[in-house]
């Protein structure tokens, strides 16, 4: 299983750019592999970013506690998405969001030191992560802004259209967080949608 992850990464890598086998081989003797179980907590608020995961199976939210200390989920990322809290990561600043596991989950996942590391030995593998992380940013904003202005039912259609493969895979309780719906609204909405 390990292997295959690895492989798929390093696949997902080749969408975007050429890699030698060299180079695919610096990238793989320097990435781990972890398997995580639902609602375990990659990075919690408050400590510093210090992975980039790359998800092979599975769903990882962002989490971020509100003003009354509940518990929201900013986004949600899936597989062949990067993950980590980019301001805590680059800069080395404690995270505002904790990142936790959907869902059992299957990762791929650079240190920072070895991602420096691969940085350093493939010098085009810097820009290459970049710009792969900036475009999901700015998806993941987009998806996120279509929701505003809308009321409750049309939030929850316009992310089982968009989202459809989370939406068959995270609990109920963090997809209303997500659309800042109450469970017991969520489940009115599902009721009456039937």
């Amino acid at each position: 299983m390990q292997e295959k992850n690895i492989i798929s990464f390093i696949n997902f890598l080749k969408l975007f750019r050429n890699i030698s086998a060299t180079d695919e081989a610096i990238i793989a003797d320097n990435l781990q592999t972890r398997n995580v179980n639902e609602y375990e907590i990659l990075l919690q608020q408050g400590k510093t970013a210090k992975e980039l995961f790359f998800i092979c199976k599975g769903v990882l939210k962002i989490v971020s506690v509100n003003e009354k200390g509940k518990d929201v989920t900013q986004f949600f990322l899936k597989e062949n998405q990067f993950c980590t809290v980019l301001n805590s990561f680059n800069n080395n600043v404690p995270a505002n969001e904790s990142i936790v596991a959907a869902c059992n989950t299957e990762l791929v996942l650079f240190s920072k030191e070895k991602l420096l590391q691969v940085y350093k030995a493939i010098p085009y593998f810097k820009e290459s992560i970049h710009s792969i992380t900036q475009q999901a940013l700015l998806d993941k904003i987009a998806i996120r802004n279509s929701y505003l202005g809308e009321d409750a039912q049309t939030r929850y259609q316009k992310f089982i259209l968009q989202q459809p493969e989370i939406a068959l895979r995270v609990s109920l309780s963090d997809i209303a967080s997500y659309l800042g719906i109450t469970q017991q609204s969520l489940s009115r909405i599902r009721k009456n949608m039937r």
